[in-house]
């Protein structure tokens, strides 16, 4: 399954739930692959590369024979696990890996020597064409509205400019959540749809319920895009800020430091675990199906959508 065509018709419809820090667990991965989407999962979800290396083969054992999905790897300095954690991906020959903070030679290689793939996400085209370079397959175009680290570009501009230099595989990630948006996404040039906000509410993910309510209840002006959580910028939901004691008039200062606990609520609360992303896309979010029933109406969706334009 080394090529774009043998990926689509894999698939019910052309979705990725995109790996989300901490909520995308192997039982997300499972559960998308078994109701036709690709599923994901950051590899630093897991403690170590011992417990990747068991996740992996949870994941094999569970999902259809010949079934996409993908790890997404940190390929960073700052990642001390990555050459552990690639060489257990080639071990379990992982059918795409998805790149991020840095498009490296060495990786792609890596993966392309057992013929998996590999995507990377960007979000100007500065970045999708040092993604080139390095001979990727596929680029992610994270563009505005997006959960996690976000762009600002509309998705109009940036699909159009990574078309202009880049016909290889496309996603499109930017509050992706019914299925006339999968079409649309494909309309303007991509080939797969990048949701993550919307798999949020899901059964199988690892939110808790205060999260997903919270979700629910939210719209895009509740969504705030700031780099003063991680120091990259990304959308965060504001009323699990403001829970944590951080107010969006205050982010003029330095960022909340990652690895100590905020005094609010009682108990603290560290960053990623109380400061919840999400992406513009939440004002269309109102329940929580589990994975296999959001397949199933996003197919439905999608095939109105289709029908409707003839």
């Amino acid at each position: 399954m080394h090529d774009l065509k043998t990926v689509l018709t894999s698939l019910r419809v052309p979705v990725v739930a995109a790996p989300m820090f901490l909520l995308s667990q192997p039982e997300t991965v499972i559960a998308c692959c078994q109701a036709g989407v690709i599923g994901s999962m950051p590899a630093l979800n897991l403690r170590t590369s011992e417990a990747l290396d068991e996740a992996l083969t949870a994941i094999s054992a569970g999902i259809p024979a010949g079934a996409p999905y993908a790890i997404n790897l940190i390929v960073h300095p700052s990642n001390p696990r990555l050459k552990a954690d690639i060489a257990i991906v080639a071990k379990h020959r992982v059918p795409i890996v998805i790149t991020s903070l840095g498009a490296v030679a060495e990786v792609v290689d890596a993966v392309h020597a057992y013929g998996g793939l590999v995507w990377h996400d960007v979000t100007t085209r500065r970045h999708a064409e040092k993604a080139v370079a390095a001979g990727v397959d596929g680029i992610v175009a994270v563009a505005a509205g997006a959960g996690g680290h976000g762009g600002q570009l509309s998705p109009f501009a940036l699909v159009s400019e990574i078309r202009q230099f880049f016909d290889g595989t496309l996603l499109l990630g930017g509050a992706i959540n019914h299925g006339r948006d999968l079409l649309a996404a494909q309309v303007m040039g991509a080939d797969l749809a990048y949701m993550g906000t919307r798999f949020i509410n899901t059964q199988e993910s690892a939110a808790g319920d205060d999260y997903k309510a919270m979700v629910s209840a939210s719209s895009a002006s509740d969504v705030a895009y700031t780099d003063q959580v991680s120091g990259i910028p990304g959308n965060f939901l504001i009323p699990s800020l403001r829970a944590a004691g951080v107010e969006p008039r205050q982010w003029g200062g330095k960022p909340v430091d990652l690895g100590k606990e905020l005094s609010v609520p009682e108990g603290g609360a560290k960053a990623w675990k109380s400061l919840w992303s999400a992406g513009q896309g939440v004002g269309s979010i109102s329940d929580c199906p589990s994975v296999a029933e959001l397949v199933e109406r996003l197919e439905q969706e999608y095939q109105a959508a289709r029908e409707s334009i003839g």
